[in-house]
């Protein structure tokens, strides 16, 4: 695969290592904060983390398009106040090990609404991808049996409230995703927060910096990084490769918390790598068009998919700022990313 194919499952990786890390962090501070405060604090972090790359790039004009506040709004409250709410639920009545493992529910809810709601492609490959990344977290919860069936039924709430929030910012192209992540940190994290104080006293300071480093890292820039890579890949490939995300919260609780390392983990590891190895393979390929366009993204020149002129940019550069695709219809290996959302009748 070509290296600015390979650039969007990077992102992905890199957002689901952030995440995975931040879920045993997340437990450990529920024990000095309170769960919903947990929960603002978080994402209040996220936006802080974000901040200084929110202020350029992006169209205000597109943005307050009906149809592109209504994808913010719904990731807003899906996956910023009811998605955080529901996992920290979850941390109270569980080990955070075992809450990893589950959160791997989200990478099928987010192929499942993909499939039905957001007409996204899913070939062989991808399908034999879904199967392997949930074989894996199957494996992976085995041990654990039925026990914990609340905390488990909580994290699956939550994890269809993301797959909600992966889909609608898949489609958000009037905002770079610092400025989506800033605006879902704000938003969620100062809501979350206020209902928090409202039935629990303010958090200690230290622990209350805590929260927010953790949602800096695990929550900002995780976010950012994956709504990069969904806007390339389409959601379904871009969830699934974020399903990586348990195994970086394993490695903690291997290392730091020094817990025995089994050989039912390393068979789901190998599993959701094969899983994320099908996905980086997958494409497809037939004569389709595309209708006139206008919206603004990330990109670069040497796509095949943007050739307006900057004298001063080279072709590879990424950057973002609104601009128009002519319609044109051709026959090329693509993904269900921003500009391949076409209907397939197969």
């Amino acid at each position: 695969m070509e290296r600015a194919r390979l650039a969007p499952f990077g992102w992905c990786l890199a957002a689901a290592a952030l995440f995975g890390v931040s879920t045993p962090l997340a437990k450990a501070l529920l024990e000095r904060v309170h769960p919903v405060e947990l929960a603002g604090l978080l994402y209040l972090g996220a936006a802080a983390a974000v901040l200084p790359f929110s202020l350029r790039g992006g169209s205000r004009q597109r943005l307050r398009q009906p149809r592109h506040l209504a994808y913010l709004a719904g990731a807003v409250l899906a996956g910023g106040v009811a998605g955080p709410l529901l996992l920290v639920a979850a941390l109270s009545e569980a080990r955070s090990a075992s809450v990893s493992l589950w959160l791997n529910l989200e990478a099928v809810a987010t192929a499942v609404l993909a499939w039905l709601f957001f007409r996204e492609h899913m070939g062989r490959r991808t399908v034999l991808a879904v199967v392997a990344v949930v074989a894996g977290g199957a494996v992976l919860a085995a041990p654990d049996g039925l026990a914990g069936a609340r905390a488990a039924a909580l994290v699956g709430l939550a994890c269809a409230a993301w797959g909600l929030d992966n889909n609608l910012t898949a489609l958000i192209d009037g905002i770079t995703p610092a400025q989506c992540t800033l605006v879902k940190g704000l938003v969620a994290g100062a809501c979350n927060v206020a209902v928090g104080l409202a039935a629990a006293p303010a958090p200690p300071f230290d622990a209350a910096l805590a929260a927010l480093a953790v949602g800096a890292l695990g929550y900002g820039l995780s976010i950012a990084l994956y709504i990069r890579g969904a806007q390339e890949l389409g959601a379904t490939r871009a969830q699934l490769v974020f399903a990586s995300a348990p195994l970086a919260g394993l490695a903690v609780a291997w290392t730091a918390l020094a817990e025995p390392v089994l050989p039912a983990q390393l068979l789901a590891a190998a599993l959701i790598a094969v899983g994320i190895a099908l996905l980086a393979s997958s494409e497809h390929e037939h004569e389709h068009h595309h209708q006139p366009l206008v919206h603004s993204h990330s990109h670069r020149h040497d796509d095949g998919h943007h050739d307006h002129a900057h004298p001063d940019l080279a072709p590879s550069h990424r950057h973002t700022h609104e601009h128009r695709h002519e319609p044109v219809t051709h026959r090329h290996p693509h993904v269900p990313d921003l500009h391949h959302r076409h209907r397939h009748d197969d």
